[in-house]
């Protein structure tokens, strides 16, 4: 029986961007496709099967453990992206300096697609969703590079916003203006996931 479902909602690639694999900044430069191996985007600083654990897992595993990398790709929206640059009072807010991969149009509430939701390419390329990816002050410095006083706003503007990390399933290519369909998981919301969520 198929644990995933093929939904109605799919998106149109707007963008794709690779953050070169020499230097510190997270920005990420764009590119018209994106080869895709076992370990995500070729030539990629995210790509591997594994990574160094880091903040957003310390309550599991010491920084710097060695694990599995679910976070080859940072996919994010561009409805989303839109309405992060409104926040900051810009007209607009290129992917680039959010470090994204992959920014998609046509799927309404991105950022919080289910966990294991899988996007899945015209040649069956197919990404997994891992889960939100949480805004944190990197691309807050490329923002203020590039718009002096805006960047300090990024992480409370793009709360809920900043999109989602994915890992590579099945391998292969995605271009430009590609259509990517959205499966979800055929499984209810946990009946004990308010009681330990904080906040």
């Amino acid at each position: 029986m198929p644990a995933l479902i093929p939904t109605s909602f799919s998106a149109r690639i707007t963008w794709l961007g690779q953050v070169p694999v020499e230097g510190d900044s997270i920005r990420s430069q764009a590119v018209e496709t994106l080869e895709l191996g076992w370990a995500g985007p070729e030539g990629e600083r995210h790509a591997g099967r594994t990574r160094p654990s880091c903040s957003r897992v310390t309550s599991q595993h010491p920084r710097g453990t060695e694990i599995a990398n679910v976070r080859q790709l940072a996919v994010m929206s561009a409805e989303e992206i839109a309405e992060i640059a409104r926040t900051l009072g810009l007209s607009e807010l290129d992917p680039q300096l959010a470090g994204a991969t992959l920014v998609l149009e046509g799927i309404p509430d991105f950022s919080h697609l289910p966990p294991s939701s899988r996007l899945q390419g015209p040649d069956g390329v197919t990404l997994v969703v891992d889960m939100e990816n949480r805004p944190c002050n990197l691309p807050a410095r490329e923002i203020e590079s590039e718009h002096v006083g805006h960047g300090k706003a990024f992480k409370a503007a793009a709360k809920g916003k900043r999109g989602v990390t994915a890992w590579v399933e099945r391998p292969g290519r995605l271009t430009l203006g590609d259509e990517m369909r959205l499966h979800v998981p055929d499984q209810r919301v946990w009946a004990h996931l308010k009681a330990v969520r904080k906040g």
